[in-house]
C-alpha cells in the first residue's frame, strides 16, 4: 500500500507541482493550503507523513507541528517542515524545538524531498518493527519509540538528529558506517548533490561531549571510512 503524504501549502502552484511529483513516485497525497484544516487531516486522514510549509494561513507551520506533536492521537505522525521565509540558523532550530522531524529550506529539490521523506519513513517503520525494542549498552538506554536517552539513569538531551545517528550507531555496532550511509540515512540527503562530510563530524563530536567520556571512546573515527560504535 503507498505511503500517504500530508501536503500544506498555501503556495496553490507550488502545491500542485509537489502533489505531481509524489504521487509519480508512488505515493498517495491528501493536500490543504490552510494550516487548520491541516490539523484535521491529520487526525482523519490519518496520512504516514506530513509536509507542512510555515508561512500558513490559519495555524502556521510552527503551530501545526506543535499541535500534531502534543496531541496522543497524531503524535506518532512525522514531520518535515518546508520554508522560503523561515531560513536562518535560529528558525531551523526552533523548527525541531516544535516537534519537527526534518527542515528543508526554499529553494530545493523535489529529489532532496523525496529522500528526506524516505528517510524519515524509514525512521519510522524502523520504530513499528524490532528496533522499538530498547537499546542497553554499559548503562546507556536508548528508547526508539519514546525518542529517549538516559545514562546512568538520568536522561541525557539530544537534538533529533543526534538521536537518530546515536540510534543508527547503536544499531550497527561494530560496522563501518560510510560518511554518505551515513548522511543519507539520518539526513535524507542526496548524494548526487551534496557530500559535506564536517555535518557528520560535528554531531559526533556533540554526542561525544554530550555522552561523557567512556561512550566518547566508543564512537570511533576510522579515517578514510567513517565511523563505528565499538
Amino acid at each position: 500500500m503507498p505511503k500517504k503524504i500530508l501536503l500544506v501549502e498555501d503556495d496553490r502552484k507550488m502545491l500542485e507541482v509537489m502533489r505531481r511529483y509524489l504521487e509519480n513516485r508512488g505515493f498517495s497525497v491528501v493536500f490543504t493550503d490552510n494550516g487548520s484544516e491541516a490539523l484535521m487531516f491529520a487526525r482523519d486522514s490519518k496520512p504516514d507523513l506530513i509536509v507542512a510549509d510555515v508561512e500558513l494561513p490559519g495555524l502556521d507551520g510552527f503551530s501545526l507541528c506543535k499541535a500534531i506533536k502534543c496531541s496522543a492521537e497524531t503524535a506518532g505522525t512525522p514531520v518535515i517542515i518546508i520554508s522560503g521565509g523561515k531560513t536562518e540558523d535560529s528558525d531551523i532550530v526552533a523548527g525541531y524545538d516544535k516537534g519537527a522531524d526534518d527542515y528543508l529550506t526554499k529553494p530545493f529539490s523535489f529529489s532532496v524531498l523525496a529522500a528526506k521523506i524516505n528517510a524519515v519513513l524509514r525512521r519510522y517503520g524502523t520504530v513499528s518493527g524490532p528496533a522499538a525494542r530498547k537499546i542497553r549498552e554499559q548503562g546507556l538506554e536508548l528508547d526508539p519509540a519514546a525518542r529517549a536517552v538516559k545514562l546512568g539513569g538520568k536522561p541525557v538531551a539530544l537534538t533529533r538528529k543526534e538521536f537518530d545517528l546515536l540510534t543508527l550507531l547503536l544499531e550497527k555496532k561494530g560496522r563501518i558506517l560510510g560518511v554518505p550511509y551515513m548522511l543519507e540515512t539520518v539526513w535524507g540527503y542526496d548524494m548526487a548533490t551534496y557530500d559535506n562530510p564536517h555535518t557528520v563530524e560535528t554531531h559526533v563530536s556533540s554526542l561525544r561531549k554530550k555522552l561523557g567520556t567512556k561512550f566518547a571512546a566508543r564512537l570511533v573515527s576510522v579515517v578514510g571510512h567513517g565511523y563505528k560504535f565499538e
